[in-house]
């Protein structure tokens, strides 16, 4: 009995043909504009599925693109999970509303508005009292470098070791924002966690990322005493894993998600 011819493998698709997520460039400024309002829309209602919400706390804001000291922001006192595009508000740096319907709130946005005037390169920043991140705040601690998902931070964000009450004004903006530096992230002692990025999609995963490794802490020190990754170790995943493009990449799963399934957020 002979047997029959085995058939070629396929042959690999040319790598240049194959669909891969990057940051879009785009036409205009109202293009740009309005890419931004998207993702901070689509940001804030996952943020809402995660229960990031807390009452009225918790920002994310955008610069926009054409007038860098004004951001897009969430309306003061609407469900993260409700927001539609056209529910966003535009304030100046003073927190004045220029475009929208709501009112935005100031003790927060003042905070958000210092962090963007120090920090040029950005274009986000998120800020919410997420449980996790509140509860290791509390301990006044860093993230440690216990997993690979942690090195991403590893000397790479800040603690502001103080606390000073509700944000109100210009002063205690500037004192966060200078606690912050050059940094992607920083824990605010008794209050919860900050994250920047040059992307809407890049500042909202660096704070789900940062808020799962403090779940994480939490849960190994409870656990036992958690093995540290040592120095060479952790720099080397850090450059891996922590640019914000990277970030940028592992958020269009949940990008796609809440779009396919909300599609309503856009209008």
């Amino acid at each position: 009995m002979s047997t029959p011819p085995q058939r070629p493998a396929p042959a690999p698709i040319p790598t240049d043909q194959l669909h891969f997520a990057m940051p879009p460039v785009h036409d205009s400024v109202a293009d740009e504009r309005r890419h931004r309002k998207e993702r901070l829309a689509a940001a804030l209602r996952i943020f809402g599925r995660f229960g990031y919400e807390d009452g009225v706390s918790g920002h994310i804001t955008a610069r926009d693109p054409e007038f860098e000291d004004c951001y897009w922001v969430n309306p003061f006192g609407m469900p993260f999970r409700h927001i539609t595009v056209g529910d966003l508000v535009l304030a100046n740096g003073d927190g004045q509303v220029v475009e929208g319907r709501h009112h935005v709130n100031q003790a927060a946005f003042t905070v958000h508005a210092e962090v963007h005037r120090a920090r040029p390169d950005l274009v986000a920043v998120a800020h919410c009292h997420s449980t996790y991140g509140r509860a290791l705040s509390a301990l006044g601690e860093l993230i440690e470098p216990i997993t690979q998902e942690s090195c991403a931070f590893y000397e790479d964000h800040a603690l502001l070791d103080e606390y000073t009450g509700v944000s109100v004004d210009s002063g205690e903006g500037k004192r966060i924002a200078v606690a912050l530096g050059s940094y992607k992230a920083l824990v605010l002692r008794n209050h919860g966690l900050l994250t920047v990025a040059d992307s809407v999609d890049a500042a909202a995963w660096w704070f789900i990322a940062l808020e799962r490794c403090c779940q994480v802490q939490l849960a190994a020190r409870a656990a036992g005493r958690p093995v540290l990754i040592d120095r060479r170790q952790a720099v080397a995943t850090r450059d891996q894993t922590g640019g914000d493009l990277v970030a940028w990449i592992n958020y269009q799963s949940l990008w796609q998600d809440i779009t396919r399934s909300e599609p309503g957020l856009l209008a």
